[in-house]
This record gives C-alpha cells, sequence and structure tokens, in this order.
C-alpha cells in the first residue's frame, strides 16, 4: 500500500504543503496531484492565508515520479499514465493561476517531476547542498510537469539540452546563479527560509501580488502592445482598491501598512 499523501498546516498567513512518501523519498502520484488542488482550491477561498510553501518531508524534497507505479502502468492501456500526467499537469497549472505567491522550499534533491514542481513555484529557496535532476533521459523517458516549458523559456537552448539530455545532477548554487533559485541556505534551513519570505510576502497586498503575478504569466507569449493595456488595467484596478489608500497614506506617514 502506498503511504504517499500531501499534509497541510498553516504557519500564520501561510499555508505550508508537505510532500510524505517516506518510503520512496516523497516521490509524486494521482492521489497527490488531487490533494495539491484540492489545497490551493481553499487557500485561494481563506482570506486568512496568504501564501503557500511546498516542502517535502525529511531529507528530500521530491524524487519525482515512483518508477514502481510507471513499470506497472506500462502493463496497463496507455490511457492509464495519459490520465495520471493530466492530474499533475492540473496540479502545475493550478499552482502559476493561483493568485497568491507560492514558495518551494527544496532540501536533499529535486528530481525529475520534482524538479517540475520547484520551477512552478514563485519562488524557490533552496539549500546549499541541494541538487536538482531533470532525471529522465537517464531510464530513456522525456519530462513532464511543464520542465522543458520552464527551461526552454529560463534557460539558452544549449544549456537546457544540457540538462534535459544527460540527466546529470546540478547544484543549487548553479541555479541560484542563473536565477532558477531565489534564496540559498543552510542544511537543514530551506523550510525556514521559505517561511521567512513568505512572511514578507504577507505584509504585502494581495492584490498587488496577484496582479503581479498574473501580468508575469501573460507577458511570456504578450505583445508589447497587449501587455501595456493589461498593465493599464491591472493599474487602475489596483489604485482604486482600498489597499492602495491604506499603502499610499502609510507611506507619506511612514508607517507601516496594514493591508486588507
Amino acid at each position: 500500500m502506498s503511504t504517499a499523501e500531501l499534509k497541510s498546516t498553516s504557519e500564520g498567513s501561510t499555508m505550508v504543503l508537505t510532500i510524505s512518501n517516506p518510503s520512496q523519498r516523497n516521490a509524486l502520484g494521482p492521489d497527490i496531484y488531487a490533494a495539491g488542488i484540492e489545497a490551493l482550491n481553499k487557500a485561494e477561498n481563506s482570506a486568512e492565508i496568504r501564501s503557500v510553501v511546498i516542502v517535502g518531508e525529511g531529507s528530500w524534497f521530491c524524487a519525482g515520479g515512483s518508477l514502481q507505479r510507471l513499470l506497472a502502468n506500462r502493463q496497463l492501456d496507455r490511457s492509464v499514465q495519459a490520465e495520471s500526467i493530466e492530474g499533475l499537469h492540473n496540479w502545475i497549472d493550478s499552482i502559476r493561476t493561483f493568485p497568491k505567491p507560492v514558495i518551494a522550499a527544496v532540501e536533499g534533491a529535486a528530481a525529475g517531476a520534482g524538479f517540475s514542481l520547484a520551477l512552478a513555484c514563485d519562488f524557490v529557496v533552496s539549500a546549499r547542498d541541494a541538487v536538482f535532476a531533470a532525471s529522465y533521459s537517464n531510464v530513456a523517458l522525456s519530462p513532464d510537469g511543464g520542465l522543458s516549458w520552464h527551461l526552454g523559456r529560463q534557460l539558452p537552448r544549449q544549456l537546457a539540452s544540457e540538462w534535459l539530455m544527460n540527466g546529470e545532477r546540478i547544484e543549487a548554487s548553479r541555479l541560484h546563479a542563473l536565477g532558477l533559485v531565489n534564496e540559498l541556505t543552510e542544511s537543514g534551513q530551506a523550510l525556514a527560509g521559505a517561511l521567512a519570505l513568505a512572511g514578507r510576502l504577507n505584509a504585502r497586498a494581495p492584490n498587488s501580488l496577484a496582479s503581479i503575478k498574473e501580468l508575469l504569466s501573460e507577458a511570456r507569449g504578450a505583445t508589447l502592445a497587449s501587455q501595456l493595456a493589461q498593465e493599464r488595467d491591472h493599474f487602475v484596478r489596483n489604485l482604486h482598491h482600498a489597499n492602495a489608500g491604506i499603502g499610499i497614506a502609510a507611506f507619506l506617514e511612514k508607517k507601516p501598512p496594514q493591508y486588507e
């Protein structure tokens, strides 16, 4: 029996989602995908939750898909694996469209779909000794979870090809130097670092952060003219939100704002 689950707890205004599958280094599966989507839906509808942190239980972030499950799926109809990947992709898409900041706290390793999951988040906080691996080609597979999409847009083609085709481990410090990891911490401190970052974000106006996240997502496929129009509409909407009055007044009065 699988012991995989996604645990949900709260740290102040931050929801912490813990991937818990200790016997398989926090490997992912359909139950976790479904739980992830459900948790984000609850967080989106909660005024008390302003950010989400995703972390792995113990010394690993996530080993990706279970090879045992993949091997078993080879004996089943192709639709079984296709449905499983759709579950993963729905979770990835829900992270990208979720209107609040999502932070990955990476210890140990983020491999395969675990790497995809980390890059789907808005921020990545990683222990210095953590490693990342696009390990699909090591077992004659190809990427899922949007990994080719993220790496293909954030890296030169030659470097993305190297990482995806060679399947070698990549040190967190290299990802940090390339801008794919936001912060490096000492070993065992990634969650603390992620929660500290979440606390700083939680103090900002939620409507402002939601607009920034949406604008950044739209910018990838937008023309300048369409992006300028979107920026105009977001700016006007946010200016007339109550939080703009709070923020501007607090800035002029040199006081910390207390946003709604």
